[in-house]
């Protein structure tokens, strides 16, 4: 099951595309020791066929190409959740440094140094460019 939870709507939907929710499903799925038990299942399955094959090169072939297509298939899948799961983390941390911002502002009357600190926390994280 997924780890995140989904982004949702008002009457609770669920507004993500399709292929995010299936990269979502296939990351949990893919990270998660079955799999690997099943990859090397497959593996030793393979090895045992291989009197069943009229030669090596081709039982060889079988193989590269089987895992060659699964793994640029996985690449892509989880390649879009990492670039995801970092556009969340920045997203979170941008919303934190706003906020940290807005309280400095706030109590710039108290201590003008927090207006100075505020500003270059902004540049920091560049929130400027987010208005």
């Amino acid at each position: 099951m997924p780890d995140r939870p989904a982004r949702t709507g008002g009457a609770g939907r669920d507004h993500r595309s399709a292929f995010e929710r299936f990269v979502e499903i296939a990351q949990g799925v893919v990270s998660r020791p079955a799999f690997f038990v099943l990859t090397a299942a497959l593996i030793v399955g393979w090895a045992v066929s291989l009197p069943l094959w009229k030669d090596l090169k081709s039982a060889e072939l079988a193989l590269h190409t089987v895992s060659s297509i699964v793994s640029m298939l996985l690449l892509a899948l989880l390649e879009n959740a990492g670039r995801r799961s970092d556009e969340a983390a920045h997203e979170k941390l941008n919303t934190i440094a706003e906020a940290l911002g807005a309280l400095m502002d706030s109590r710039a009357a108290d201590d003008p140094d927090l207006h100075d600190h505020a500003t270059r926390l902004r540049e920091a994280v560049g929130l400027e460019e987010r208005h």
